[in-house]
């Protein structure tokens, strides 16, 4: 797929308030520092388009982002920043639960897990709850570049191991650099064929 154009349209933390479009969204999320905003901006060529910083946590709306003039990408608070007050984490938790059992146009959500660590709790219970939940997910390991070739393929079957331990079936996996550009190419022709899909108007599991 070829990015033609990529926009910031809009930040909120309403679900009720995102886009009455009946476009497909592909929402992005992972603990916070796993590199999610560099993932996005080296997925849509923009250097600029999400903003990145050197301390966790910055992102805590949902922000909507135009690509192609046809479908989102969808930048999502990360979760599990134990510096947050409880409040803080509880309202964040809010935000990101509402939009994933909420927001129909979600095709899929993309889950970031840093290839450089042993499986984390966090991550783990975390797809736990989208599996009880029937959300479509996918994962996407991050900052391979970080580590050797054999390091990063063992980190990733480590992960899988530990994922079957729970599932009977792994979700899409990508393996990914926002240095190098690695797995670009496979996320977008991923959501290029998710595009040709009809938009749903309930996850599965309410139909």
């Amino acid at each position: 797929m070829l990015i033609t154009s990529a926009k910031f349209e809009i930040s909120n933390s309403n679900v009720a308030k995102c886009p009455a479009t009946e476009r497909h969204e592909y929402a992005f999320i992972g603990r916070s520092n796993v590199g999610k905003s560099s993932l996005i901006n080296m997925l849509t060529g923009k250097k600029k388009l999400a903003m990145t910083s050197a301390s966790p946590g910055k992102t805590t709306l949902i922000n909507h982002f135009l690509i192609n003039g046809s479908w989102y990408i969808v930048d999502l608070p990360g979760y599990g920043y134990a510096r947050r007050s409880k409040a803080d984490r509880e309202k964040l938790q809010r935000i990101i639960e509402d939009y994933i059992l909420e927001r129909a146009q979600m095709t899929s959500l993309f889950v970031l897990v840093d290839s450089r660590l042993e499986p984390q709790k966090i991550d783990l219970e975390f797809m736990e709850w989208l599996g009880e939940n029937a959300v479509p997910f996918s994962i996407i390991f991050t900052k391979v570049d970080k580590l050797s070739k054999g390091a990063a393929v063992a980190n990733v079957e480590s992960y899988k191991k530990q994922l079957l331990k729970q599932w009977e079936e792994l979700p899409p996996i990508f393996v990914t650099s926002s240095e190098t550009g690695q797995g670009r190419e496979e996320i977008l022709d991923y959501i290029d064929e998710m595009n040709n899909l009809p938009v749903l108007t309930t996850f599965d599991s309410q139909q």
